[in-house]
């Protein structure tokens, strides 16, 4: 008991409504991004649950609604390992929404074999940071115009392991499913850091967060690389993983604590602020990044 109360970690102790707010969630039918849709529902938002698969998004919408009374939940198709996809989504938001008061980039996927997105990048960069980086710029005057709003983008610890190869952003020449992984959360930070920049006198803020060691779906591409005498010797700490709800709980304080409404380009851990790596505070990487993302997701629309 005290071993999981200690992982546990941080508590988002905000009361804040959320009435007459729209927040759109990316990967939300399972784990921390389920949990937190549930959440900001029964706080009364209108909530846009962006999955790939509207099956299990259905039914994960049905979950919300149950938990939280409302009927104001939706959902809509969105496949980050498609620009096209991501365009639509936004093309769709953009001309049947009013406001857009919170997005949070929660979506991602953790060292998968070396699998190419449907515009032909790395899996992992595409997912995790590109899909979320045109996302957010698509949808960014309704963001704009919703202001005081908030862009929150779900990290990692690992982050601190990686480096942007920006001569070999699509690991081509040498793929590891766990520094591909790593790249791409450093990119959530460095995005976040330059966004945070092009925001200023906006109104709308936005951070990255570090949302804790989870047992959910995410790590299913771990499990199936690892031996199952070592997945044995593993269980016992896997037992005390944080929740879902536990993993929530930095997600929901981005998002809803009064005292970060002028608080951004930060990286948070345990519901509190953090130093992230060295790498992630690199001005100069930051913009290159942003540069170089642009170029990607302008390519693939050629």
């Amino acid at each position: 008991m005290l071993m999981r109360r200690f992982i546990a970690g941080g508590v988002c102790l905000s009361n804040k409504r959320l009435d007459g707010k729209t927040v759109i969630i990316t990967g939300c039918n399972t784990g921390i991004g389920l949990e937190t849709a549930k959440e900001l529902s029964a706080r009364g938002a209108r909530v846009i649950m962006a999955c790939r698969d509207l099956d299990r998004a259905t039914k994960a919408s049905n979950i919300v609604k149950k938990f939280s009374g409302s009927s104001d939940v939706t959902v809509e198709r969105l496949d980050l390992a498609s620009l096209e996809s991501v365009r639509k989504f936004a093309k769709g938001i953009n001309d049947n929404e009013d406001r857009v008061d919170i997005l949070i980039n929660n979506a991602g996927v953790m060292m998968c074999p070396k699998w190419q997105s449907e515009d032909g990048y790395e899996m992992q960069f595409a997912v995790n940071h590109l899909g979320h980086f045109l996302l957010t710029n698509l949808l960014l005057d309704k963001i704009k115009m919703s202001a005081p709003s908030r862009i929150i983008n779900v990290s990692s610890k690992l982050h601190s392991r990686g480096k942007i190869s920006f001569d070999d952003v699509n690991s081509d020449q040498n793929y590891s499913s766990l520094y591909a992984y790593a790249q791409s959360k450093l990119a959530n930070v460095l995005f976040t850091k330059e966004l945070a920049t092009r925001l200023k006198g906006t109104s709308v803020t936005t951070n990255s967060l570090h949302p804790g060691v989870i047992n959910t779906e995410l790590k299913r591409h771990v499990e199936a690389w690892v031996t199952p005498i070592l997945l044995l010797c593993l269980s016992p700490v896997i037992v005390f993983l944080k929740t879902p709800l536990q993993g929530a709980q930095t997600t929901l304080h981005c998002a809803l604590d009064e005292r970060l409404d002028n608080v951004s380009g930060k990286y948070f851990s345990e519901c509190a602020e953090k130093q992230p790596s060295k790498a992630a505070l690199n001005v100069d990487d930051a913009k290159r990044l942003w540069q170089l993302s642009e170029e990607m997701v302008a390519k693939a629309s050629q």
